[in-house]
């Protein structure tokens, strides 16, 4: 089992910059390629960012493509999502999600491949 933890929402203005952090228990996290989803108010899930088990692998969302960063720590047990220059369109409820994997660059967006889920953290941007 994985336990994932979100933090660092809150209620920002357009324009401004907040970082997402994601933190793991249980098994080995660097085992587990990881991902960021969100979901806005009568929206359907919609995948953000991910991140391959060491890293050096990640893809976007078309909509976060150039404004939002994923990274993670191994030795903390935590991955970070930067988002920058927020939208209104940007406030969601954001999940972390992870999956067991062995292949260095796997690393998907699609929901049903992530195994394990955080609570969620919201994040409102108003404008």
């Amino acid at each position: 089992q994985v336990q994932l933890v979100e933090s660092g929402g809150g209620l920002v203005q357009a324009g401004v910059s907040l970082r997402l952090s994601c933190a793991a228990s249980g098994r080995t996290f660097s085992s587990y390629a990881m991902g960021w989803f969100r979901q806005a108010p009568g929206k359907e899930r919609e995948f953000v960012a991910g991140i391959s088990y060491r890293g050096g692998y990640t893809i976007y969302g078309d909509s976060v493509k150039g404004r939002f960063t994923i990274s993670r720590d191994n030795a903390k047990n935590t991955m970070y999502l930067q988002m920058n220059s927020l939208k209104p369109e940007d406030t969601a409820v954001y999940y972390c999600a992870a999956y067991y994997t062995v292949q260095t660059i796997d690393v998907t967006s699609r929901e049903f491949d992530y195994t394990y889920w955080g609570q969620g953290t919201q994040v409102t941007v108003s404008s």
